[in-house]
Protein backbone atom coordinates (compact mmCIF):
# COMPACT_ATOMS: atom_id res chain seq x y z
CA UNK A 1 0.00 0.00 0.00
CA UNK A 2 1.17 3.52 -1.09
CA UNK A 3 2.59 5.19 2.16
CA UNK A 4 0.19 8.19 1.16
CA UNK A 5 -2.87 5.92 1.55
CA UNK A 6 -1.75 4.47 4.23
CA UNK A 7 -1.33 7.57 6.31
CA UNK A 8 -4.71 8.99 5.25
CA UNK A 9 -6.28 5.67 6.42
CA UNK A 10 -4.27 6.19 9.94
CA UNK A 11 -5.70 9.71 10.06
CA UNK A 12 -9.19 8.80 8.88
CA UNK A 13 -8.73 6.14 11.80
CA UNK A 14 -7.99 8.65 14.36
CA UNK A 15 -10.76 10.97 13.41
CA UNK A 16 -13.19 8.64 12.88
CA UNK A 17 -12.46 7.33 16.93
CA UNK A 18 -12.23 11.41 17.89
CA UNK A 19 -15.26 11.88 15.89
CA UNK A 20 -17.47 9.13 17.83
CA UNK A 21 -16.22 10.96 21.14
CA UNK A 22 -17.44 14.39 19.31
CA UNK A 23 -20.73 12.91 19.23
CA UNK A 24 -21.62 11.20 22.33
CA UNK A 25 -20.18 14.06 24.01
CA UNK A 26 -22.57 16.12 21.84
CA UNK A 27 -25.14 13.78 22.14
CA UNK A 28 -24.35 13.68 25.58
CA UNK A 29 -24.15 17.67 26.30
CA UNK A 30 -27.67 18.20 24.29
CA UNK A 31 -30.09 15.28 25.89
CA UNK A 32 -28.93 15.22 29.63
CA UNK A 33 -27.71 18.78 29.85
CA UNK A 34 -29.96 20.43 27.76
CA UNK A 35 -26.99 22.48 26.35
CA UNK A 36 -28.49 24.08 23.05
CA UNK A 37 -27.37 21.86 19.92
CA UNK A 38 -24.56 25.02 18.11
CA UNK A 39 -23.22 25.65 21.43
CA UNK A 40 -22.88 21.92 22.48
CA UNK A 41 -21.59 21.23 18.92
CA UNK A 42 -18.64 24.15 19.31
CA UNK A 43 -17.77 22.10 23.03
CA UNK A 44 -17.64 18.81 21.88
CA UNK A 45 -15.90 19.65 18.67
CA UNK A 46 -13.05 22.00 20.40
CA UNK A 47 -12.54 18.75 23.20
CA UNK A 48 -12.17 16.11 20.56
CA UNK A 49 -10.10 18.37 18.36
CA UNK A 50 -7.33 18.27 21.13
CA UNK A 51 -7.66 14.93 21.82
CA UNK A 52 -7.30 14.35 17.80
CA UNK A 53 -3.74 16.29 17.56
CA UNK A 54 -1.98 14.28 19.99
CA UNK A 55 -3.37 11.29 18.46
CA UNK A 56 -2.37 12.65 15.00
CA UNK A 57 0.57 13.61 15.98
CA UNK A 58 1.86 10.25 17.14
CA UNK A 59 0.33 8.08 14.52
CA UNK A 60 -0.25 10.05 11.87
CA UNK A 61 1.98 12.92 11.08
CA UNK A 62 5.30 11.05 12.50
CA UNK A 63 8.28 12.61 10.76
CA UNK A 64 7.28 16.19 11.76
CA UNK A 65 9.74 18.34 12.95
CA UNK A 66 7.49 20.84 14.45
CA UNK A 67 8.08 21.35 18.29
CA UNK A 68 5.15 20.10 19.91
CA UNK A 69 3.81 23.60 21.68
CA UNK A 70 3.97 25.02 17.91
CA UNK A 71 2.68 22.43 16.20
CA UNK A 72 -0.58 22.15 18.62
CA UNK A 73 -1.01 26.17 18.17
CA UNK A 74 -1.26 25.94 14.31
CA UNK A 75 -3.42 23.08 14.96
CA UNK A 76 -6.14 24.57 17.18
CA UNK A 77 -5.44 27.55 14.52
CA UNK A 78 -6.55 25.12 11.63
CA UNK A 79 -9.28 23.32 13.96
CA UNK A 80 -10.71 27.24 14.24
CA UNK A 81 -11.46 27.56 11.61
CA UNK A 82 -12.99 23.95 11.62
CA UNK A 83 -15.11 25.27 14.54
CA UNK A 84 -16.71 28.17 12.54
CA UNK A 85 -17.36 25.18 9.75
CA UNK A 86 -18.88 22.58 12.29
CA UNK A 87 -21.09 25.76 14.35
CA UNK A 88 -22.19 27.39 10.90
CA UNK A 89 -22.99 24.13 9.35
CA UNK A 90 -24.50 23.35 12.08
CA UNK A 91 -27.04 26.46 12.25
CA UNK A 92 -28.00 25.73 8.50
CA UNK A 93 -28.48 22.56 8.57
CA UNK A 94 -30.73 22.52 11.75
CA UNK A 95 -32.11 26.08 11.61
CA UNK A 96 -32.39 26.53 7.65
CA UNK A 97 -33.10 23.00 6.18
CA UNK A 98 -34.40 21.69 9.34
CA UNK A 99 -32.19 18.48 9.68
CA UNK A 100 -31.81 16.35 13.11
CA UNK A 101 -28.74 17.75 14.94
CA UNK A 102 -27.01 14.53 15.37
CA UNK A 103 -27.71 13.92 11.38
CA UNK A 104 -26.24 17.51 10.30
CA UNK A 105 -23.10 16.87 12.57
CA UNK A 106 -21.94 14.10 10.47
CA UNK A 107 -22.93 15.78 6.83
CA UNK A 108 -20.55 18.87 8.67
CA UNK A 109 -18.31 16.49 9.93
CA UNK A 110 -17.01 15.12 6.22
CA UNK A 111 -16.20 18.36 4.84
CA UNK A 112 -14.25 19.52 8.28
CA UNK A 113 -12.85 16.39 8.56
CA UNK A 114 -11.37 17.02 4.75
CA UNK A 115 -10.31 20.26 5.98
CA UNK A 116 -8.56 19.44 9.20
CA UNK A 117 -6.90 16.62 7.04
CA UNK A 118 -5.37 18.55 4.18
CA UNK A 119 -4.14 21.70 6.18
CA UNK A 120 -2.39 19.43 8.94
CA UNK A 121 -0.80 17.57 6.00
CA UNK A 122 0.55 20.73 4.14
CA UNK A 123 0.47 23.42 6.14
CA UNK A 124 1.09 22.89 9.62
CA UNK A 125 3.42 19.11 10.16
CA UNK A 126 4.30 19.54 6.52
CA UNK A 127 5.08 15.64 6.01
CA UNK A 128 2.88 16.03 2.52
CA UNK A 129 6.01 13.50 0.30
CA UNK A 130 7.70 12.60 3.17
CA UNK A 131 6.21 8.70 3.84
CA UNK A 132 6.87 7.73 7.14
CA UNK A 133 5.13 4.63 7.78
Amino acid sequence: MHPAVRRFLKYASVGFSTFALDLALLYSLVEFFSVEHILAAGLAFSLAVSINYVLSRRYVFKGTLREVKTGYVNFIGIASAGLLMVTSGMYVMTYVLSYDYLVARIIVAIVTGFWNYLMNLYVNFKVAGKHQG
